[in-house]
Formats: C-alpha cells, structure tokens, sequence
C-alpha cells in the first residue's frame, strides 16, 4: 500500500499543507482502493483518516490537529455547507471530477463532536456500471425465480437486508433488465443514489413534507408502469404499495428485516390484512455482501471441526439440487487467503453478493391466511426450494469465492428443523 503513488501524494501534500491538494488526493486514493466512505475523525493529538474497502473500515493515514479546521471547511465550501457552523451538524453533496477524469458523487456529512468537527463522504462513483443480476451473486434456484417474478405483469417485489447490503443496486439491477422503451419506470427515492437513463427518478424531500408516501401517490398519477419507492418505512406507505400492484403496476421496494420469512411478520405487524400481502407480494429478497477472496493469493484451508459441522448441516437441508454438485460436498475443500499484493495483503478483493429468494406459492399464501407461525412458513419456502442465506454462502466458500469465517460474519445459522 505505502508504494501508492496517489498515497504518496497525499502524504506529500500533508507534509506541505496544501489543503486543496490534499483532499482531492485523498478522494482519488479512495476511488483508487475501491471504498465506499471516507472518515475523517479527530482525536486528541492527531486526526485519523480511514477508508471503508468492501464494508470494512481501513487506516490510511494520520494528520496533525492543527490543520483539522482547513479540511473541513474546504469540504464544507465544496458541498455547501456554512463554514461558520460547528455546533450542529450539517449534510451536503458535491460533485468532484480527479485530475484522472473519474466523475463522482460525495455525500457529506458533518457531525461535531467533542475533540473536534468528523467529516464522512460516501463515494458514489458516476463512472461504475450497474451490474446484471448474475454478476452480483445470483444464481440456480434463486436466479430463476427472480426473472420469472421480473416478467409478471404486476406484483410487490422486496428486497431487505442492513443498511450497506447492496438492496439499492440489486433494485437498480432488477430495473435495467426491464428499461425497454415499452415501459414507464418512476423511482421515488432517498436520495437518488445513482441517476440512470431511462429511469423517471425523483427524491423525497422531508422538510417540505414530500415523503415516500406522498411520492408513491404522485407516481401512480403519472402513467407508470413499473414504480420502485426506496424504502417502506410506515403504514401509509406499504398500503399505497399494495395499492398501486392491486390496480395492475410492478412495484420494487426496500424494508428493514433480517430474514425473507421474517418480512412478511414485519408487514403482518403494520397492520396489513393476510388476504392483501396473500395477493400482492410475489418474491422476497434477502440480502448480504460478503467479501471476495483474492484470487491470487487463496489457499485450501481446513475450518474449525465446530464450523465444519455447522456448514455440513446446512448443506444436508438444501432441497433444491441444483445449487451445488454433488462431489462438491463430499470433498468439502474450503479456502483462504493469506494476503499478498494484489489486494494490499487483505486476502480479499471485491464483494458478492449472497441472496436468500423466496417465491410466493399457494402453500406460503395458506399458512399466512391461517396465522401460522413465521418457522412454519420458513420450513414450507426451504421445502419449496428456498436456498438460505447461510447455504448459499457455505455453497459460494466450497466454490472458492469466499471464505467460511465471511459467510458466518453476516449470515445467521439455521436452527435445525
């Protein structure tokens, strides 16, 4: 890492302090690492520069307090913000373009805190292509289900998962496949994260009172075809939704669970009928990102006997054949990687995708009307060929893809049935 020349730059301009300079080094060196946000945080003798690479935090470099003032109110000039203001906290974006001619969006956020103001920008790099469906990690029975449910002429499609777990851009990825000039996509979103052609996107502002509600309502007196709305955060908004599938739309959405199963409780717990959710919701999506092993560097690896039990146990409650073959089980080889220079001796480059997609079926839709419980609607999806989050992760780790140690960092164990 320290033979970077755009980390060299960097240095050099702390050295110098040339505050211009260093901070357009600084949003270079972190497109050039990939990252997804820049935290600048002050502490008592230093402030500590770290860069958010495929979902972990990484310390770059350290600067002196004394020129902590002039970064932030260059960024503060940059997107916006009132430099003379270091009681409240403030956000802005700005667009940035490096001397390299890369083109970004920076959202930034200020927050004061007792040693001083912290600054994060989240990166969204204009330059980066959406990526097809099975490029982010969707494959075998989950694949399909999702382009079968891509064809339906109505529905709700929702996508859940933490904040940072990919739902916006498997969404987006959803939506290109369906950007034809036959269809009229609307988008409410907050905010708009990427600004695609073809896409009819607009963002909600709450200060003026215009919410994913609001929007969602606006959207279906604009002729739409398909409508995605960020994300279902109240009551209002999931009726318009299901609304807005009962009168003949495609609607994608976003909603915070942990589980696909664990999706329809939370939409139960609003408040909405089972004969609505039975007649509207067609496909859930569940989501996480884990991180990609460096190809050049990964090793077979033996696991703990307590994990290797674990994922054996998995592997035997898949009912879809597909997903895996068999002598890939029996053997059970799983990787790791030790570092090297091809990913700054992490062990690991890039990020994928893992997907738990459970369909609606005729079973699924009894059991809801019935008020069976969530465990028992979760056993009829993985009889019906639902691949869990757990499963597919051990399934991308026996391919090499990931590792073990990653797929249980985000994904919970089954209990067993």
């Amino acid at each position: 890492m320290a033979d970077n020349p755009k980390l060299q730059q960097l240095q050099e301009a702390i050295l110098s302090g040339n505050i211009p300079q260093m901070v357009l080094s600084l949003i270079s060196y972190a497109l050039d690492l990939r990252s997804s946000d820049i935290h600048i945080e002050p502490e008592e003798n230093r402030v500590r520069l770290r860069f958010r690479v495929d979902g972990v935090l990484r310390q770059i470099v350290e600067y002196p307090l004394n020129i902590h003032p002039a970064i932030v109110s260059r960024i503060k000039i940059m997107s916006n913000l009132k430099i003379d203001e270091q009681r409240m906290p403030q956000d802005g974006r700005c667009n940035v373009t490096t001397k390299d001619g890369r083109e970004m969006d920076l959202r930034v956020s200020t927050l004061p805190t007792v040693r001083g103001e912290k600054v994060v920008m989240r990166i969204q790099d204009k330059s980066r292509k959406i990526p097809d469906l099975p490029e982010l990690g969707l494959q075998g029975r989950a694949l399909k289900d999702m382009e079968e449910a891509l064809e339906l002429p109505n529905g709700v499609i929702l996508t859940t998962g933490p904040t940072g777990s990919g739902k916006t851009t498997t969404m987006y990825s959803a939506l290109m496949r369906l950007n034809t000039i036959e269809y009229n996509i609307m988008t409410i979103e907050d905010p708009v994260e990427i600004q695609l052609d073809g896409l009819n996107q607009s963002q909600v502002h709450h200060e003026i009172n215009y919410t994913f509600a609001n929007g969602l309502r606006t959207a279906l007196r604009q002729d739409p075809d398909i409508i995605m709305v960020g994300e279902i955060r109240d009551r209002e908004t999931i009726d318009i939704a299901i609304e807005a599938s009962l009168t003949g739309h495609q609607v994608f959405s976003t909603i915070h669970t942990n589980s696909a199963v664990e999706t329809l409780t939370r939409i139960l717990n609003m408040g909405v009928p089972p004969y609505l959710l039975t007649s509207t919701i067609e496909l859930i999506i569940a989501q996480r990102l884990v991180r990609k092993l460096c190809q050049a560097c990964k090793v077979p690896t033996a696991p703990h006997p307590d994990v290797l039990e674990l994922a054996k146990r998995a592997l035997a409650n898949i009912h879809s054949q597909d997903e895996i073959e068999p002598e890939k089980i029996q053997g059970l080889v799983f990787y790791d990687a030790k570092g090297c220079a091809e990913c700054d001796g992490i062990g690991y480059r890039g990020r994928l995708g893992l997907y738990e997609i459970m369909r609606m079926n005729n079973e699924i839709r009894r059991l809801l009307v019935q008020g069976a419980a969530s465990l028992d609607i979760e056993k009829a999806a993985i009889k019906n060929g639902m691949v869990s989050l757990e499963q597919i992760g051990i399934i991308k780790a026996l391919k090499g893809e990931t590792s073990l140690d990653e797929v249980y960092r985000v994904a919970k164990r089954m209990e067993e049935y």
